[in-house]
């Protein structure tokens, strides 16, 4: 009976050590935010981004209505996102930008809306650039990854 109880006491602890912890969305949506922007800034580099991306899943799906409307999610989805966000890296001279609300759905995603306002040089038209807007980030998690990524427009 000793053993059988200590057997189980073993499987009950090596469960509970391997078991993942349940992520705090709250927390996660903060991170993803403040590793986001600073993608944005002036003075944002290669390790910015690639902190950004360390928070993707591999085939990450991304959509950005109306200029992006695919939705699909392919084995190189972070490494299209790298190509096309290493594009603008450094493009603004100006990046400001402010969270408004976060919305948590259950453990599977959550939203994320904010105002920013950019200036910047347009890196293929060599054009002066500048907008405010106010976006809504919607995001599916797996896994304690970003695996979808909506974005909309106010």
């Amino acid at each position: 009976m000793k053993r059988l109880f200590t057997l189980g006491l073993l499987l009950v602890s090596a469960f509970s050590v391997n078991a993942e912890k349940a992520l705090d969305l709250n927390k996660f949506a903060q991170h993803y935010y403040n590793t986001m922007t600073a993608t944005q800034a002036p003075s944002a580099s290669e390790k910015e981004l690639e902190a950004y991306l360390n928070l993707l899943t591999d085939d990450v799906g991304s959509q950005h209505i109306p200029y992006q409307v695919d939705d699909s999610r392919t084995a190189e989805g972070k490494k299209l996102m790298r190509k096309g966000m290493s594009f603008y890296l450094g493009a603004h001279t100006l990046y400001e930008s402010e969270l408004l609300n976060t919305f948590i759905f259950n453990n599977s995603g959550f939203a994320i809306r904010y105002k920013n306002h950019a200036k910047g040089i347009h890196p293929q038209s060599k054009q002066p650039i500048e907008y405010t807007s106010v976006m809504m980030e919607v995001i599916e998690v797996e896994n304690g990854k970003v695996a979808m990524i909506r974005k909309y427009h106010e």
